[in-house]
C-alpha cells in the first residue's frame, strides 16, 4: 500500500485550509499555490472531500472551500480514507477479497497487526496536530529563492527558527 498524490495534496490542502477560522471560505487557487500543489488536481480532491463531509464549497464569486468540522475533530485517517478508499496493506485485507489462506496465516496475521497499528496512528494524528507540524510549501519555496544560509526552517512543534539577526520567518499565512 503507497499513499498516491492525491491522499498527499489532499492533506496539504486541508492542512492549508486548516490555518483559517473554522468555516472561513478560502478558494482553490490560494491553497494550491501556499502548498505548490496543482490546481486542477486539488479541485478534483476536495470535490471527493465534499461529497464525504469533511468539507464545505461555496460557489460563485468569492467562492471556495471550507472545513465543515473543526481541525482537531478531523483524523488523518479519515481523511486517506476519504481520498483513497479503505486502506488495506494487502489485497486479502480488504473486506471484500478475502484470502484462501486467511485460516491460520501466519502471514496474514502479521499484515492484520500492521495494519491495524498503522491506522492507530492515522487515527490518533488530528488534521490539527499535523498542521502545528507542518510549514507552507510556499514559505519553504520562498526562503529557497532567497538563498539567504541565515535562513532555516524547523516544523517541530509549528515554531519558526530564529534567524541570527533575531527575527523569524513566520508560519501563518493571512
Amino acid at each position: 500500500m503507497q499513499i498516491t498524490k492525491a491522499g498527499e495534496y489532499g492533506v496539504l490542502g486541508l492542512i492549508a485550509l486548516s490555518r483559517r477560522p473554522l468555516g472561513e471560505v478560502v478558494m482553490i487557487d490560494i491553497l494550491c499555490e501556499e502548498e505548490c500543489v496543482p490546481k486542477s488536481f486539488l479541485g478534483k480532491i476536495f470535490q471527493n472531500l465534499s461529497k464525504s463531509g469533511l468539507v464545505g464549497s461555496a460557489r460563485g464569486s468569492g467562492g471556495g472551500f471550507y472545513l465543515t468540522r473543526p481541525a482537531s475533530d478531523i483524523s488523518v485517517l479519515e481523511i486517506l480514507e476519504s481520498i483513497e478508499g479503505p486502506i488495506a496493506l494487502q489485497r486479502c485485507l480488504e473486506i471484500d477479497v478475502g484470502c484462501e489462506h486467511s485460516r491460520g496465516c501466519a502471514l496474514c496475521g502479521l499484515l492484520a497487526e500492521a495494519q491495524e497499528r498503522m491506522k492507530e496512528v492515522f487515527v490518533g494524528t488530528s488534521l490539527a496536530t499535523l498542521a502545528g507540524r507542518h510549514l507552507p510549501n510556499g514559505l519553504v519555496q520562498q526562503a529557497r529563492l532567497v538563498r539567504n544560509p541565515k535562513i532555516f526552517l524547523t516544523a517541530s512543534d509549528g515554531a519558526i527558527a530564529p534567524l541570527a539577526d533575531g527575527t523569524a520567518l513566520a508560519p501563518t499565512l493571512n
